[in-house]
């Protein structure tokens, strides 16, 4: 069954901490495809996954020699179920090492399969886990969106590879955004719409991207651009020193100052080519540099007293 749910599932899992969304094998063959080359001769580790049925085990199984990998790790939040969309009530969790094909039939068997209990839960924090993300260099999974700032946190901290799903609306919390404007993390190829439930049926979500930091193609094409600037058209904020872009297609060509933009942008950003300034307040102080008017009151954008849903702060860096 396909249900339409919009941004509203995804929501209300995070406050509720219902985080059982998951990823279709076709979302991941299809991003995993434009990282060929970072995969070979290193140690995959997918640490929020039920690794006898995650899709994203499933992947790095069946294609661990035409990537070249030279470990494959998975580990589970407590449940060691065979269920597809277990209840995470056992005592233990597992976890699971793949080395590759030993009988030369190109397929993960069971008794290839190094299956071990934890001691613990295993949740990615736990000492355990740790221990199994040092031995990582790329990890790859769709963590729990109600703990993403913390698992990202984590990643960055640890200096690891890293290919993940999450919110869109994770672009602006306080332990994402510092990073994507630093550039030390960015948006992958392709946005994730469809996701599957405990139930077995397919939610339409608001859009999700793959947050990583493997270099990709994508991420060194210019936005072309071809209108020009006009303050009829592109009206200054009433309580930030930008003007505001509606659309990203319509960025102006020759404009040298700072442009509040959508956070879709970040689907089409290219370090060469925009400077990445900062954010507007709603998701904390400080993020957008000092062009937010405090004495406003209003930390939301506003155009002649409208509020403008969250903006990312830009500049060209080559304006005609």
């Amino acid at each position: 069954m396909v249900k339409t749910a919009k941004n509203s599932n995804l929501q209300s899992a995070k406050k509720s901490k219902n985080d059982e969304f998951y990823t279709q094998l076709t979302d991941i063959e299809n991003e995993i495809k434009h990282y060929k080359h970072h995969f070979k001769d290193k140690v995959v580790y997918c640490n929020c996954d039920d690794p006898r049925v995650s899709n994203f085990f499933h992947y790095f199984s069946y294609n661990f020699e035409h990537l070249g990998l030279k470990r494959l790790i998975a580990t589970c939040y407590k449940s060691k179920s065979m269920d597809l969309f277990s209840q995470n009530d056992s005592e233990q969790a597992v976890y699971l090492i793949y080395d590759g094909d030993k009988n030369g039939n190109n397929v993960p068997d069971q008794d290839e399969i190094e299956d071990q209990l934890l001691d613990g839960d295993g949740d990615f924090r736990s000492n355990e886990c740790m221990e199994l993300l040092k031995q990582a260099d790329i990890v790859v999974t769709n963590p729990p969106f109600s703990l993403f700032r913390e698992y990202i946190t984590q990643l960055i901290e640890h200096d690891k590879k890293f290919l993940v799903i999450g919110n869109s609306n994770s672009i602006t919390y306080k332990g994402v955004f510092p990073a994507i404007k630093e550039n030390k993390m960015w948006l992958g190829y392709n946005c994730v719409r469809w996701f599957q439930t405990p139930s077995g049926e397919l939610y339409e979500a608001a859009r999700s991207f793959w947050y990583t930091n493997l270099e990709h193609n994508k991420r060194n094409e210019d936005l072309i651009l071809w209108k020009t600037y006009s303050p009829d058209e592109y009206p200054k904020y009433d309580n930030y020193d930008a003007i505001n872009i509606s659309k990203v297609v319509e960025i102006p060509i020759d404009y040298d100052g700072v442009m509040g933009v959508p956070i879709t942008f970040l689907t089409k950003y290219n370090p060469e080519q925009f400077e990445i300034v900062g954010a507007t307040e709603s998701e904390g102080k400080g993020f957008s540099e000092g062009l937010w008017h405090s004495e406003s009151g209003v930390a939301q954008a506003t155009i002649n007293g409208k509020k403008v849903y969250k903006r990312l702060f830009i500049k060209n860096k080559k304006p005609l």
